[in-house]
């Protein structure tokens, strides 16, 4: 509808006529003046607890001015290679540079990890060039940042996210739809019963295979082939003369108050009487000890001393046994160099130990003197390269037959071993011959003491002045053969019973061979004389 044309409108009287010269509308009502309420009543109290103080000055600067500015300490200047490697591009680069609070859109497919990618250059973490920030978590939702639940899964619509240049643009478009899964109670329960289940069943499960397995790869009633040849050792092997002789070979421990020794044996009687050195006992007849006596069945027994001989060094122990192997002793008169022999004993200990050689040399002078012992002896010995060592004393040389031809007695070392501080085996080794072994073990038997033919002299290796070798004649015992047949103390022995004497241990070899009141034809140099007389040897 028109307005009224003011003009041709017929004029109005009374109370709604417009004033004259007003053609528009009524002027607008003034506004009313602001209402300041009056300043709070301070109370005495107040003012002396929170006023000014008085003759202060006023605040400066009055309230709504700003303070002035002040200088600070100046930085130091960056260095050239920091700046080019943190510092921020300069504009251009890839073509734009994006402006503050912008985001750079993402390009290519969606990373497969969330903490490393290829295309990592677009995540603002990583990107040095990144013009933008990171404040609150980076999902968007229509109105502000929700917080997620880290252990929920989550995903979102990458089509929905398309960024802008406005800053609004994240927020309307790139809204993220969030689904936060909820776990209660019933799920854990029955999750928890679905896992002890499936942990039974794969438990039963594994224990039947194993069990099958274990039942697929043995046999409880598998039986191996033997095959079981026919042992035929000849009679002359060391395996068929071990086998009859190691068990009448025994091996003595003797203990004392200063200390331990072992030594070896052979049983010569079924009465249980044991022939050995008087080396190996005679600590156990002088300090008190105890001898002990270990079979090759691994029994014992304790035995005692029958008697001893220290000129011959040997002895014989006995013991009450109710087994007993007693061993075959030989003819040693009949043996030869290159003749095979075996000694068995208990070197360093070691029980029932085979050793295995030929002998070597007859006849050899051999002096024995035992530590700690009586013994003092020159030995009529049978050498051998067969293995003997400290412990074999008082064992068995036993030749090709299995029966006893010496017992071991002495080694010819060349130093001490290292680890055990006593000599070693250097491949010889002396035998008593079993012969005078036996006569003397025989005289211990019967009387506990053996008797020797003697010629009444102490002498030693020497020279006489014509050049010629001998035993010399150091001392006469009164009484003695010697003494009967007109010797002296200088004279030189050469000749004794048709044997070529060299040394004073030959001449005891003779002896030995000897009875007390055999005779025998003595040739003897004084100074550049040769004499020979006739000596009938004495007992001793």
């Amino acid at each position: 509808m028109n307005s009224p044309d003011p003009a041709n409108e017929p004029a109005q009287t009374g109370g709604y006529t417009r004033p004259d010269g007003v053609f528009g509308s009524f002027d607008a009502v003034p506004a009313p003046p602001l209402y300041s309420p009056p300043p709070p009543t301070v109370s005495p109290q107040d003012q002396a607890l929170f006023g000014r103080p008085a003759g202060s000055a006023e605040f400066a600067p009055p309230p709504g001015d700003r303070l002035p500015p002040r200088h600070g300490v100046a930085s130091p200047p960056i260095p050239p290679g920091s700046a080019t490697v943190f510092g921020r591009p300069s504009a251009g680069v890839d073509g734009f540079d994006p402006a503050p609070g912008t985001r750079i859109p993402p390009t290519g497919r969606a990373p497969e990890s969330p903490w490393w990618k290829a295309d990592a250059n677009r995540d603002p973490w990583r990107d040095p060039r990144s013009a933008s920030w990171l404040g609150q978590a980076a999902i968007f939702m229509a109105g502000r940042p929700e917080q997620v639940d880290p252990d929920a899964d989550s995903e979102y619509d990458e089509d929905e996210f398309t960024p802008s240049g406005e800053d609004e643009a994240p927020v309307a478009a790139g809204r993220r739809r969030i689904r936060v899964g909820r776990f209660g109670l019933s799920a854990f329960m029955l999750a928890l019963v679905v896992a002890v289940v499936a942990g039974a069943i794969g438990g039963g499960a594994g224990y039947w295979l194993a069990g099958r397995a274990h039942d697929l790869l043995t046999n409880p009633d598998a039986k191996l082939a033997t095959v079981e040849p026919p042992v035929t050792r000849p009679p002359g092997s060391v395996a068929g003369i071990v086998q009859r002789v190691d068990p009448a070979i025994v091996s003595i421990d003797v203990r004392t108050s200063s200390g331990e020794g072992i030594g070896s044996g052979v049983i010569i009687d079924s009465a249980g009487d044991i022939l050995t050195n008087n080396h190996v006992i005679s600590e156990a007849a002088t300090d008190n000890g105890v001898i002990q006596v270990t079979f090759s069945d691994q029994s014992t027994a304790g035995a005692k001393i029958v008697g001893r001989d220290p000129s011959t060094d040997l002895a014989v122990i006995q013991v009450r046994h109710a087994k007993l192997t007693v061993a075959a002793l030989g003819d040693s008169s009949k043996i030869a160099v290159g003749d095979p022999v075996i000694a068995i004993g208990s070197p360093l200990g070691l029980e029932n130990t085979v050793t295995a050689g030929i002998i070597s040399a007859l006849n050899r002078p051999v002096p024995v003197s035992g530590d700690g012992s009586d013994t003092n002896a020159v030995l009529d010995a049978i050498q051998t390269d067969a293995a003997i060592n400290p412990g074999n004393s008082g064992g068995a040389l036993v030749d090709s037959s299995g029966a006893v031809i010496g017992i071991n007695s002495a080694i010819a070392s060349l130093g001490s071993d290292s680890s055990s501080g006593q000599p070693g085996n250097v491949g010889l080794g002396f035998a008593i011959p079993i012969n005078y072994a036996r006569s003397i073990a025989q005289q211990l038997i019967r009387t506990g003491k053996a008797v020797h033919a003697t010629i009444g002299i102490n002498g030693s290796d020497d020279t006489d002045a014509s050049g010629q070798r001998g035993a010399l004649i150091k001392q006469i015992i009164p009484g003695g053969a010697a003494a009967a047949a007109g010797l002296r103390a200088g004279d030189v022995i050469t000749v004794a019973d048709s044997t070529l004497i060299t040394s004073y241990g030959e001449l005891m070899l003779v002896l030995q061979r000897h009875n007390p009141g055999d005779a025998i034809t003595v040739r003897y140099f004084r100074g550049s004389e040769e004499s020979d007389v006739k000596v009938t040897l004495g007992s001793g």
